[in-house]
């Protein structure tokens, strides 16, 4: 039986696809580490600017770690490239105070909405799962209430933050969203599409409120 062809097309789902594999089979002697991301030199949570909230995407998991994930702000129809989060490394990302969307690429495209208070830290978690080529992505809020299943008291978060590195986006990155950018955008359009056709109560657990923030980030 023939598989279905994807929507909107095969020839722009293999188009994108090439363009987020990052050189996925050199990733596979590698380590899997993005080339377009350095580790910093302290692993120490940047200083947040003034009127601004720090927001901490981690990958602790290895599953899926021969694929990376690319991050992104969305703000209307465009979105700005934040980098690659691969296994075992975390990225910090500064916004104003206020209404956010993120998104994360890979097999596939999917979000996650944030409302942060300028000053406060948030954290969340990169998370993969099985997909039909290769590792599919989504952003899962770290939430500050105990009684949530991911949440910042519980020791799993703390073996996150421990296990993970801070990473910081090379100018070859930049480079390579700049060749990109086109396809990118059109997986954004094609999986906002279904993301804006979910209901209120479906997107509850990719919304990272402004309470779930901290004053003093984590440490190692």
């Amino acid at each position: 039986m023939l598989m279905k062809s994807r929507n909107p097309s095969d020839t722009s789902f293999r188009a994108i696809m090439g363009a987020i594999l990052f050189g996925g089979i050199a990733c596979l002697f590698s380590g899997c580490a993005s080339q377009h991301m350095t580790r910093t030199a302290s692993n120490i949570h940047p200083p947040i600017p003034d009127k601004q909230a720090q927001i901490v995407f981690m990958r602790p998991s290895s599953f899926g770690g021969a694929i990376q994930s690319s991050l992104y702000e969305v703000r209307g129809d465009a979105q700005e490239f934040l980098g690659i989060v691969s296994a075992k490394t975390k990225l910090a990302h500064h916004v104003p105070a206020g209404e956010h969307l993120f998104m994360v690429v890979a097999e596939n495209a999917d979000f996650m909405a944030a409302n942060v208070e300028a000053g406060k830290t948030y954290y969340v978690l990169v998370s993969a799962r099985p997909g039909v080529w290769k590792a599919r992505f989504s952003l899962i809020p770290i939430h500050n209430d105990p009684a949530e299943k991911y949440n910042l008291t519980d020791p799993q978060f703390a073996n996150w933050v421990k296990s993970t590195h801070f990473v910081e986006l090379l100018d070859s990155g930049r480079k390579w969203y700049e060749d990109h950018a086109n396809n990118i955008s059109q997986m954004r359009r094609d999986y906002m599409a279904k993301w804006d056709a979910r209901s209120p109560e479906s997107k509850k657990q990719q919304i990272l409120h402004a309470k779930d923030g901290v004053e003093t980030p984590a440490s190692r």
